[in-house]
């Protein structure tokens, strides 16, 4: 059902290396059709994203403006959402911005006794575009979590697209735009959606940034524009690691791994416990528990190939796993969680204690549920206002801070041998 291991085995360090090792190979075919379909976007435009839209959403339109979703139909989609949904997405989105509203970058600057400013101009993205799965695909969640930290970031407008396969919306999707704000929407999807982002058309202005998730051609166009625009990530499959120190009932637990494992087939769901009985607990949880799951294909598939249940030898020795490991969710399911929170420094989300689940971070406890996957945690954060923010340095030099940088400007850029620039200091400085 699941792997065990133990780190005093001789070949624990092989084991947990290939369990870990996940080859995110690109598809060639993918790839191809994809560079094929962006250079027929940035060619032809509407013309291109309309004949697209035809063949794999089977939408028939003649034009752009025929694909775009009015503001009013969000609206009504809300309204029309039982009382409990619309109660759910608006306190969500509550609890989302109050949190993000703590992440904003101020602008700053001091002065130098010379009279020289310095300073650091914060500015917000001027057009950002989202892509938000459609069809049987409905993530509202990652809508909120997209738009609102640009929203609070200050962005003056926010775009998006979703695909209609046949021609049906989600309303789910259409009432949470309406909810986060969004100011238009389009009915379109695939990679040609992020090509028309990307590069803008005649009826879709190019954006600055593209965020939110997708299928592979959608990773791929991503990756493809990125430069041109900027991206969030190219996520890879969805990770929790779980360090429990025993007190956690092992219901709950082994549901926390379901509630990844039940994502994909490729999904990650370690435990790492110091105490054999508890593991033995959680592996009989998982074996009466996972039948009765509606997904349990999925979920038994992504624990027998990349689960795992290890003991380790004490709780200090499963923050250094963790640390390795680098999740994207990581519970410190432990009685006293800050004890051992201070010894991890590579994770995407940190959940502390028995009652904060993963899954209560994905939909409404308010920090971002965009994260790192595939140990890019050692190096890259979550989403959040900062990714739609960006920083212009300010220099405003004084007539006598220039003598003074002056010589060393005209000094440094000698040494690289770079005359003009030695004497546009140099200019400068009083004779």
């Amino acid at each position: 059902m699941i792997h065990r291991l133990n780190t005093t085995a001789p070949d624990f360090d092989t084991r947990l290396r290939t369990l870990l090792a996940f080859e995110s190979s690109q598809d060639a075919a993918i790839e191809q059709a994809v560079a094929d379909i962006l250079a027929d976007i940035q060619q032809r435009g509407d013309a291109a994203l309309l004949e697209y839209t035809r063949r794999f959403d089977r939408v028939e339109a003649d034009t752009i403006a025929a694909l775009e979703i009015p503001p009013a139909d969000c609206a009504a989609a809300l309204a029309a959402l039982p009382a409990d949904q619309r109660d759910a997405l608006e306190r969500a989105a509550a609890r989302i911005r109050s949190y993000h509203e703590h992440q904003v970058m101020h602008s700053w600057q001091y002065t130098e006794a010379d009279g020289t400013v310095l300073g650091q101009k914060v500015t917000p993205l001027d057009r950002v575009g989202l892509y938000v799965p459609g069809g049987k695909a409905a993530y509202p969640s990652s809508l909120l979590m997209n738009a609102i930290p640009a929203k609070v970031a200050g962005v003056p407008e926010i775009v998006m697209v979703t695909p209609t396969p046949g021609g049906v919306r989600n309303p789910i999707v259409l009432a949470a735009a309406a909810v986060a704000g969004i100011d238009r929407v389009w009915a379109i999807g695939g990679a040609q959606a992020v090509g028309a982002l990307a590069y803008g058309t005649a009826s879709i202005p190019a954006v600055d940034k593209i965020t939110g998730p997708g299928n592979a051609y959608v990773a791929a166009a991503k990756r493809r524009v990125f430069g041109t625009v900027g991206i969030d990530m190219i996520a890879g499959p969805s990770e929790i690691l779980i360090i429990a120190d025993g007190t956690t009932p092992p219901d709950w637990v082994a549901m926390d791994l379901f509630s990844q494992a039940e994502h994909d087939e490729l999904a990650q769901a370690i435990l790492l416990s110091p105490d054999a009985a508890y593991l033995d607990a959680v592996a009989e949880a998982i074996a009466r528990l996972l039948p009765d799951m509606p997904r349990a294909a999925i979920i038994g598939t992504s624990l027998k190939n990349r689960g795992a249940l290890i003991q380790v030898r004490d709780m200090a020795e499963a923050c250094a796993i963790a640390n390795t490991i680098a999740p994207e969710h990581l519970e410190i399911s432990a009685a006293q969680p800050e004890r051992w929170a201070d010894l991890i420094r590579h994770a995407g989300a940190i959940f502390m204690g028995s009652h904060s689940s993963e899954s209560l971070g994905d939909y409404c406890a308010g920090p971002n549920h965009v994260l790192p996957t595939a140990r890019t945690a050692r190096f890259s954060s979550p989403l959040g206002v900062y990714d739609f923010q960006k920083r212009s340095s300010i220099i405003h030099v004084s007539q006598a801070g220039a003598q003074t940088l002056g010589p060393l400007a005209e000094t440094l850029a000698l040494g690289e041998g770079l005359q003009a620039h030695a004497a546009s200091a140099r200019y400068r400085v009083k004779s």
